[in-house]
């Protein structure tokens, strides 16, 4: 009982509404100190080269992120998933989820470890994320981890969806595929991460048929804007005809994006960290225009602002996330 109270506690301090955004808004447009996040960006063809020739190398500095954060303790396994996107509360049997950027396996563990019915498959560019995440699942009390979760190595910002979670002909015509209970042996892709038996069934020898849900939580971010667009379509191809998509990621003026010096600005609302890693920050209107431009509908979309108290340093500090459910059309 004691676990259960602090765990509601917990969600109802994380999603409070606890200040709001235009008036956070108004406060930094108005700082001088904060100015140059507010300038417009532009981007010689020099390091613009630069930019371009340094996207092959992403995989490399989160391959390093996620060696140094191996312990686990960097991210908190996030329990509000659940009272945020209702719908993976109530999904029925043999449900198919894929999480594009699993990290070291914080939202991939709550959803497993709550709904014994979802099958999930989670995806990262980086190996030692993907290592991580399945060392996290197979020594947490998840039921049945090697049947009910399917990890692959994919970067969903620089190449095609796998074809064996959907493929070409049954992406065109769009087909209402049964949602299959996929529990036969696993084998190995080529970088040794384990993949669904695509072969348990006459119907399934094709592909699995696309997902059910995607969850891209805090990953759009760490994509260059150029490959946004990009990415955002292979989430939308990945659907089923009415398959929604929870979105949750850095917002405009969020406590993180302050903290950035000038000379960290790799374009606008773009930044990029001493290891490497990006970070771009969020407004609701850049989060509508790229779902929306895809074919998406909009379900909800809002900021969530939450201020995180620092309690050793006395210091209050203002998050903001930008929340969104959207859904493809039938």
């Amino acid at each position: 009982m004691m676990m259960s109270s602090s765990r509601e506690l917990e969600e109802t301090e994380y999603h409070s509404k606890d200040f709001n955004w235009e008036e956070l808004s108004n406060d930094i447009e108005n700082d001088p100190k904060f100015s140059y996040h507010l300038l417009p960006f532009h981007r010689s063809s020099q390091s613009q080269s630069q930019f371009q020739s340094s996207s092959s190398l992403d995989f490399q500095s989160w391959n390093h992120f996620h060696a140094r954060h191996s312990t686990g303790k960097f991210f908190k396994e996030r329990r509000y998933l659940f009272k945020e996107f209702p719908e993976l509360a109530s999904c029925v049997k043999y449900t198919k989820l894929l999480e594009i950027g699993c990290g070291n396996g914080s939202t991939v563990l709550p959803i497993l470890r709550y709904k014994e019915n979802i099958l999930v498959y989670a995806c990262d560019c980086s190996t030692e994320a993907l290592e991580r995440t399945t060392e996290v699942i197979y020594a947490s009390n998840v039921v049945s981890p090697k049947t009910r979760f399917r990890p692959f190595c994919w970067d969903f910002s620089t190449s095609r969806i796998p074809q064996w979670l959907i493929c070409d002909s049954c992406h065109q015509t769009s087909p209402q595929k049964q949602n299959l209970l996929l529990l036969g042996p696993s084998e190995l892709d080529d970088n040794g991460i384990s993949l669904p038996d695509i072969t348990s069934s006459k119907e399934s020898e094709c592909c699995i048929g696309g997902m059910d849900f995607v969850t891209l939580i805090f990953t759009l971010s760490a994509v260059p804007v150029d490959r946004m667009s990009a990415a955002v379509v292979e989430c939308f191809s990945v659907l089923k005809p009415g398959g929604l998509l929870f979105f949750r990621d850095y917002g405009l003026y969020d406590m993180t994006m302050l903290r950035f010096e000038a000379d960290q600005r790799v374009g606008f609302r773009e930044y990029k960290r001493s290891d490497d890693t990006r970070s771009y920050f969020f407004s609701l209107d850049t989060a509508r225009d790229l779902f929306l431009g895809t074919g998406f509908i909009q379900v909800e979309l809002e900021y969530c602002c939450v201020k995180s108290v620092n309690r050793r340093k006395e210091k209050t500090m203002r998050r903001v996330w930008v929340h969104g459910k959207f859904q493809k059309p039938m």
